[in-house]
């Protein structure tokens, strides 16, 4: 019989009565979709087992971010905190790697269309914590750039962060179907790396129950913190 590989155990990093946060894995899918038929392990059903209660996602992650998840541990804060994300009250910070060297600031006010066709409205702003040039040559220029961004959505469109950026033709590495295949290639040749480069950081929100500021952050997990090191960034 096959040996299955073990359930991992999730790295929480907020509790209280009635909310959970995890950091959660690149890879791991939030709650179980039709369109991952590849996988059995979702950040739901283990979190359940984990804590040994249900678990109510309040917003999404897509499966190939790290960083902060925030769960509900019943009905009423499910109801709460989800009108808290849907009203654009929970600020969201995300840390990415991208290609290029990126402006210092920028805000991005750029539509995006569902699957469906509907056209919506997607503010994202992000400020350039560092950039870095290595002497490896990336097509035809001598060096390769790039740079670590904190990206800032305000609205909350599937794939926002990384349409914006590759919009602004500097798309986050390791991204697909929207960022660089010829960037994704080099770093898989120089660094075996082909994890997407965007993770969580942080959230901040009023708490529901006492009216005080939550603010929830994740470490970088440890492919993201590899690259930071490998590309020479000084974090």
């Amino acid at each position: 019989m096959p040996v299955s590989s073990p359930v991992p155990v999730l790295e929480i990093i907020y509790r209280d009565a009635d909310l959970v946060a995890i950091n959660k894995p690149h890879g791991l899918l939030v709650h179980r979709s039709f369109i991952a038929a590849d996988t059995s392990e979702f950040a739901v059903q283990i979190l359940r087992d984990q804590i040994g209660q249900k678990v109510y996602p309040v917003h999404r992650l897509d499966r190939k971010t790290s960083g902060v998840l925030l769960f509900a541990l019943n009905d009423r804060m499910n109801s709460l905190m989800q009108m808290q994300f849907q009203e654009g009250k929970v600020e969201k910070h995300y840390r990415a790697i991208v290609r290029g060297f990126t402006p210092d600031y920028l805000e991005i006010d750029y539509p995006l269309k569902r699957d469906d066709g509907v056209v919506q409205e997607a503010f994202t702003a992000f400020e350039t914590l560092q950039k870095t040039e290595l002497d490896l040559p990336f097509g035809k220029h001598p060096t390769s750039r790039y740079s670590l961004v904190d990206l800032h959505p305000t609205t909350g469109r599937m794939h926002q962060l990384r349409k914006h950026m590759a919009h602004i033709f500097h798309p986050i590495i390791g991204d697909r179907p929207h960022g660089c295949n010829k960037q994704n290639k080099f770093f898989k040749e120089h660094f075996e790396m082909d994890s997407m480069l965007l993770h969580a950081r942080e959230i901040k929100f009023v708490h529901p129950d006492n009216q005080n500021i939550l603010s929830i952050s994740a470490n970088y997990q440890s492919e993201f913190g590899r690259m930071l090191s490998a590309l020479e960034f000084q974090i």
